[in-house]
């Protein structure tokens, strides 16, 4: 690849390369809680501009001729890895070559978790996380995370043997890194340092508004984790397994998951594993998400107490700025607390 990955370790010139003397660097982020975080670091300073829209889907989108420019205007970009928006990565190499590009999955201090295997999930010691310390990644090489078939349009149209057998194989690292706060922490410190060393003049406020972010999301951790304490017991299902990251960090555990991700379609078998998970009699709740139709979800609860409830992992229906992203986490909690709690 082309472009410039930015893993702090990066040169100071390669950074300040980008920098405009006087005004702040064109930033462009991909997703909803991305973009959110980056404008609470560049508070005071300017305002990142958003990729992918409100409602759309980040596994596969076609930018309008004004988000491509945006892009192609960028001095810095904000990218959720090729896990999450694969199909931004040609965009990227073709418009903005010249941009620093942050892979935030390999911020140092991000703690990935990999996927979970086969519909339903069995409780376990999250041991198989790892983290990014050294952000010592020089190249464009995922190879070792490959996990393509996430956002693979083919794979939506396999036939249903293919899917079951997807279910078995879907290897990898879970892309929703900021569903932990404490990933959302060390993405906004690693933003923080890019923006600093690209525009020096404002590097006192944009590291100052990563620290006034850290303290706040430790303060929102304590709250969300004191509201799912008396939950934690709960046995849920999801919509999609994209939320291992919430789970790990506040103690919840999903027992299954209806589709492999939300880009890609349940097979009838893995409906079948759910429906039968769920008429075991010890499932509270199933998450619906709202950017799908919740028919799949009455489906699967029908004859049973399940409850039916909704979670939104993007923050697709709030406003877009610094608030989103606190307001995204409180949200899931506010549903998940909310729904298994019987209220």
């Amino acid at each position: 690849m082309n472009f410039r990955l930015h893993t702090l370790l990066a040169t100071t010139a390669l950074a300040a390369a980008a920098g405009h003397a006087g005004a702040a660097p064109r930033v462009a982020a991909d997703i909803l809680p991305v973009q959110s975080i980056a404008a609470r670091v560049m508070a005071g300073v300017g305002a990142p501009d958003l990729i992918v829209p409100p409602g759309a889907s980040p596994h596969g989108y076609a930018m309008r001729p004004s988000e491509a420019r945006m892009l192609g205007d960028a001095d810095i970009v904000f990218w959720s890895g090729n896990g999450l928006a694969p199909w931004l990565e040609g965009p990227i190499e073709s418009l903005a070559g010249d941009a620093i590009v942050l892979d935030l999955t390999q911020a140092p201090g991000v703690r990935l978790l990999a996927f979970r295997e086969g519909a339903t999930f069995e409780p376990h010691v999250h041991d198989d996380a790892h983290d990014h310390t050294e952000g010592a990644h020089d190249e464009h090489d995922h190879d070792e995370h490959d996990h393509d078939e996430h956002g693979d349009e083919d794979h939506a149209h396999e036939d249903h043997a293919h899917e079951a057998e997807a279910d078995h194989h879907h290897e990898g690292n879970d892309p929703h890194i900021w569903l932990d706060p404490e990933n959302a922490v060390a993405m906004a410190e690693a933003m923080a340092d890019v923006l600093a060393t690209s525009d020096p003049d404002n590097a006192e406020t944009y590291r100052d508004n990563a620290a006034s972010f850290q303290e706040d999301i430790a303060n929102l951790e304590t709250e969300i984790s004191e509201e799912l304490a008396p939950v934690s017991e709960k046995h849920f299902v999801v919509f999609h397994d994209g939320y291992h990251y919430f789970e790990a960090r506040f103690g919840v555990e999903a027992s299954g998951a209806i589709s492999l991700s939300d880009a890609s379609t349940p097979s009838a078998a893995r409906v079948a594993e759910i429906r039968d998970r769920i008429r075991s009699g010890d499932i509270t709740c199933v998450f619906a998400e709202p950017q799908f139709d919740p028919a799949l979800i009455r489906t699967v609860i029908e004859g049973t107490e399940a409850r039916a409830g909704t979670l939104d992992p993007l923050g697709s229906h709030l406003t877009p700025g610094p608030d989103l992203y606190p307001e995204l986490l409180r949200n899931l909690a506010d549903n998940m607390s909310s729904c298994l709690a019987g209220e």
